[in-house]
């Protein structure tokens, strides 16, 4: 059966595509903008004005960024740092959003009133800066893992996604004599797939994105992470790290200085990029479920 729209109706759902339309190209356009300088040649990467496609494809900057050994390390590192980064966020906030959701805890809302309580205070850069070093992790990666290891924000929504299941699943289990860790590992963590995808993707999302806690922690080159070294290129513009990257003296390497610094951004941001459809089917529902129940 044929439902008759009213004109309204049509000019409203026309504008909303319109709309979204130019949303869409707003958003990507940068995105593609970069790309295609990076594999343009060095006169139509340096000219002004939009660069929606090349005449001569080239591959000369992804050649320099794949072929520099310091580029390939702080790739490594970056990778490292966000697999272990993610896998303590989701460890620590799923230990302390069990128990804080369970009402039978004693002192709940005091401990959770604390923890949020760090939302919004907090030490401070130099207090940080000097605890961080008086525990010895400066110069190590635990220096970029350790100091967030317990996204505030995240645990609340994993807590009040806890809250939201039905008692009925972990009094199952603990008639058949599974204690509380086994109910979180058996029971628990397997139902609550949503929010720990999407609060994997945030902390992914984090430490892949963190450059800043690398520039002060990190000293010894071969640590550092790939966005500290895109930061130095790319927003200091330093001459030493792309006469480097691009294995010349300064006066060769100087024209290729626009496509080595967006193929450097393309490869940076399109590993994070890739993960996002394999998580999006679940991020709206773990928004959803975790946001509600306070």
């Amino acid at each position: 059966m044929k439902i008759k729209r009213s004109a309204a109706s049509a000019v409203f759902d026309t504008v909303n595509v319109v709309c979204m339309a130019l949303l869409a190209v707003v958003t990507l356009y940068p995105f593609w903008n970069v790309f295609i300088i990076s594999i343009s040649p060095t006169a139509e990467a340096d000219a002004y004005g939009l660069h929606l496609w090349t005449s001569h494809p080239l591959l000369t900057g992804y050649q320099m960024v794949f072929k520099n050994q310091q580029m390939l390390i702080s790739l490594r590192n970056t990778f490292v740092r966000t697999a272990l980064g993610t896998v303590v966020n989701l460890a620590l906030c799923c230990l302390v959003a069990y128990p804080l959701s369970k009402k039978y805890m004693p002192l709940r809302n005091v401990w959770t009133s604390l923890i949020v309580f760090t939302m919004f205070f907090s030490g401070g850069l130099i207090p940080s800066y000097l605890l961080v070093t008086g525990l010895g992790l400066t110069d190590t990666i635990w220096s970029m893992i350790l100091p967030g290891a317990i996204p505030t924000y995240s645990m609340i929504l994993v807590r009040n996604y806890f809250q939201s299941l039905p008692p009925d699943l972990e009094e199952s289990a603990r008639i058949d004599g599974a204690n509380e860790i086994a109910v979180l590992l058996r029971i628990v963590i397997p139902v609550s797939v949503p929010i720990i995808a999407t609060v994997a993707l945030w902390s992914a999302v984090g430490h892949w994105n963190a450059w800043f806690d690398a520039l002060l922690y990190i000293r010894t080159p071969k640590k550092i992470v790939m966005q500290l070294l895109l930061y130095r290129m790319v927003i200091q513009g330093t001459n030493e790290h792309l006469t480097q990257l691009a294995g010349s003296n300064e006066a060769e390497f100087k024209p290729a200085v626009s496509i080595l610094k967006a193929a450097a951004i393309m490869v940076s941001s399109i590993p994070i990029i890739c993960v996002y459809p394999f998580v999006q089917r679940y991020f709206m529902k773990g928004i959803m479920v975790g946001s509600l129940k306070g």
